[in-house]
This record gives C-alpha cells, sequence and structure tokens, in this order.
C-alpha cells in the first residue's frame, strides 16, 4: 500500500518494499523532513506553509512583502508641535535616565537602542517631548502595526454603526456571513468578536506553520478560509485573544458599506485625521483583495501618535468627532466587567482603577504601541524590530504617565 505525505498540495510516495526510499521510514526522518521542506519552499511559494518558511517569522519589512490597498493622505497635514524638553518647569515630560539590566546600567537612549526599538515618541498636550529613531530608520519610516491595527479595526466598527451600516453590537454575525450555518454561528454577535468571546475555533500560535494563524496571515484567500471556520464552545463565556475575530469585524465593516476597508479607513479617519503620510493596508492576495484587517495597517510613527490623541479626546478630532464618543468610552473605561478588565472592543488596559481613568493601548506583535494615558494626557509611541530583552513597556508607559504628576 502507498503510504502519501501531502505538502501543500504535493503528493510524495514511499515506494513499496523499499526502506530506503520509504518516505515514511523512521530510519529516515532527516530526509523526510528536508525533503518536505525542500518541496515547500521551492514548489509550491504559493501555499502559506511554504510562504512561512521563505519568509520566517514575521518582521518590520513585512508590508514589502504583500500586495496592498493604499490608504492616502490630504491636504494640510497636523503637527505636534515641537517642544522644549530641558526647561525646568512642571510642564518637561520626566523620562528615565538610566534603566539596569542584570546589574549594568544604561542609559534611556541605549536601553531603546539595546531592545531593537526603531521609533520612540512621548506626546503631552500635544507637544512633541522626545521623538527618536534607532536602527537606519526616521520618522519617514513605515513600520507594519501588526496586532495594533485591530484598534483601528474597531474605531471603523463604531463609525459604521454611527452611520447606520451596522445596525449595533448585537446583530449576529450571520447577517453578513451566509457562507455560515445560522445553526452553529447565529447566536455570535458582533460584540462577541469585539470583546474576544466569539467561541470560534482558532488556532493564534505564531510559531506553528501549520496554525490558522500562519494561514490567515500568509495565506491568499481569506474568504475561502472564513467560510471553513467552526465552533468550538458557546460565544460570551470565555475570552480568548484570536486574530480571526478581528478579521471577521473587518470584513464585516467592507460588507456593510460596500468598501474596502482601506478606503473606509481613508474617508473617516486618514483624511480627517490630517495625516502626515500615507499608509497601506496588507491583503491576502491581487486575486483575493481582502484585507488583513487583523494585523496588517502600514504606517509611520507620529501618524500612529495621531490616532492615539483621536482616542485620548474621546473620538473628536478638532472640533469634528470622528468617532462616536460613546464608542470610545465603552471601549476604554472598565462599566462593563469583561475579560477581567485587561481588553475590551479591541483595545488593551494596563490597569482597572474604575475611580480614575484607565490607561489604554493598541498593542502589536514585536512591541508595536501606541499608548495613551488620559490624566496626564500623554501619548507614547513604540515600534520596534522585536518586543526586546528584559522589558515591560506597559509597566515603563505607566511609570512614565505617573511621574509627570
Amino acid at each position: 500500500m502507498n503510504f502519501i505525505i501531502f505538502c501543500c498540495g504535493l503528493n510524495l510516495y514511499c515506494i513499496p518494499g523499499s526502506k530506503r526510499f520509504c518516505f515514511l521510514n523512521p530510519a529516515n526522518v532527516r530526509m523526510r523532513f528536508t525533503i518536505a521542506l525542500l518541496f515547500c519552499l521551492f514548489c509550491c511559494t504559493s501555499c502559506h506553509v511554504g510562504r512561512f518558511f521563505i519568509y520566517n517569522f514575521a518582521d518590520i519589512k513585512d508590508y514589502r512583502k504583500f500586495p496592498s490597498h493604499p490608504v492616502a493622505r490630504d491636504g494640510v497635514a497636523f503637527h505636534f508641535t515641537p517642544a522644549d524638553n530641558r526647561r525646568g518647569d512642571s510642564s518637561v515630560v520626566r523620562l528615565p535616565r538610566e534603566i539596569t539590566i542584570k546589574d549594568k546600567p544604561y542609559s534611556f537612549e541605549q536601553y531603546l537602542e539595546r531592545t531593537k526599538t526603531v521609533a520612540f515618541l512621548v506626546i503631552r498636550n500635544d507637544s512633541l517631548y522626545y521623538e527618536k529613531y534607532f536602527h537606519k530608520y526616521n520618522q519617514n519610516s513605515i513600520v507594519p502595526s501588526f496586532s495594533a491595527a485591530k484598534s483601528f479595526v474597531s474605531a471603523l466598527v463604531g463609525i459604521a454603526i454611527g452611520e447606520g451600516y451596522i445596525k449595533g453590537v448585537d446583530q449576529p454575525i450571520t447577517d453578513y456571513f451566509p457562507e455560515l450555518d445560522k445553526a452553529q454561528f447565529g447566536k455570535i454577535t458582533i460584540e462577541n468578536l469585539l470583546d474576544m468571546q466569539s467561541g470560534i475555533a482558532f488556532n493564534e500560535s505564531y510559531f506553528n506553520p501549520f496554525g490558522d494563524v500562519a494561514k490567515y496571515y500568509y495565506g491568499t484567500n481569506l474568504k475561502k478560509y472564513v467560510s471553513h471556520i467552526k465552533v468550538k464552545e458557546p460565544p460570551g463565556q470565555h475570552f480568548e485573544y484570536t486574530s480571526l475575530n478581528t478579521q471577521l469585524l473587518g470584513m464585516i465593516v467592507s460588507r456593510a458599506t460596500g468598501k474596502t476597508l482601506a478606503a473606509y479607513l481613508q474617508e473617516k479617519i486618514w483624511q480627517p485625521l490630517q495625516m502626515e503620510s500615507d499608509a497601506s493596508w496588507s491583503i491576502d492576495s491581487r486575486k483575493g483583495q481582502t484585507e488583513k484587517a487583523f494585523c496588517c495597517l502600514n504606517a509611520i510613527a507620529r501618524d500612529y501618535a495621531k490616532f492615539g490623541r483621536l482616542y485620548l479626546n474621546g473620538g473628536s478630532w478638532n472640533g469634528r468627532q470622528v468617532v462616536p464618543a460613546e464608542w470610545v468610552r465603552r471601549s476604554v473605561t472598565f462599566d462593563r466587567p469583561k475579560n477581567g478588565g485587561i481588553y475590551s472592543y479591541q483595545w488593551w488596559h494596563n490597569r482597572g482603577k474604575e475611580e480614575q481613568p484607565p490607561d489604554f493601548m493598541a498593542v502589536g506583535l514585536l512591541g508595536q504601541y501606541t499608548y495613551v494615558h488620559p490624566q496626564s494626557g500623554l501619548i507614547i509611541v513604540r515600534l520596534g524590530k522585536q518586543e526586546g530583552k528584559h522589558t515591560d513597556w506597559k509597566r515603563m508607559f505607566l511609570a512614565i504617565a505617573e511621574a509627570q504628576g
């Protein structure tokens, strides 16, 4: 009997009765792996497993690897006011002078560079107090948001509800996905997706080339993948962070508005916020034309900071209500005791003290952060090649904010 190995649609056979050439012979494990890998890499670059090995782990140059939809800026850009951080008054932003790692002291900038930071911005009251770039990056360098894009998707959902394209967060997702079985998916609401409580099965492992997140990131047909999803438990029972939830939200926005996610972002956020640079949103393929909503908005550091400013001001931009105020409030406060106070509506939270406005942040793989501290009026953007060893960015951001008095 022939045994068959499938690698991205290619069949590799054993020769019956041959130990030397049998691909499944335990004695040939190394050869088996090598042959499978070579076939995946060189014979099937269009399959997500092959692309996973070719591109290796995600990095901040990935926006160059995938096709994308443009997000254009428009008109005169808004600029944060450059600030002199050397004054001795209370308006100065206080930053750590020295950080110790394993009993060895580093200056703040040495620490940033050592942790593979490429951009670090600190803004308070619309003044840019600190802006440094490292590793040949500068203020015009594009950096993928990775999962920080999820917070942008949430804003677009809120806007679409405000404009009447979407009825509300209690609407079942099957209204927008007729390809999904109502008996299984009919009880899952948009809010379940927003709060990562959908109960839909999804493997979020970033190191597994055969996992779901690798397929969605490197694959070329998101609509097809979504049509095959399955439910593992009733919605609303447990918090489970999965990128599938945001992908579904992005597709709901697109199907409800009749516009690509990138076009809706451009119209409703990018141009109203007077962004400094054009951006892009990576798509699954030129044929598929579906944005990877869960990960792949690509922009410069200052424009990420402007999104933080939008939420710091309750969704208002220079007198214009861009995101409904109630939507912003529900996204960043704790009047809904869900998810242990750490996550709501595609935003992460640092603390759950109900007696004061909590800080909140958009967070992406490899340490992409847009952090907002309402009490101090502080916005911090950190972008990096990796999270960095011996780091706790959330704790550092909060310490910087609380040091401002």
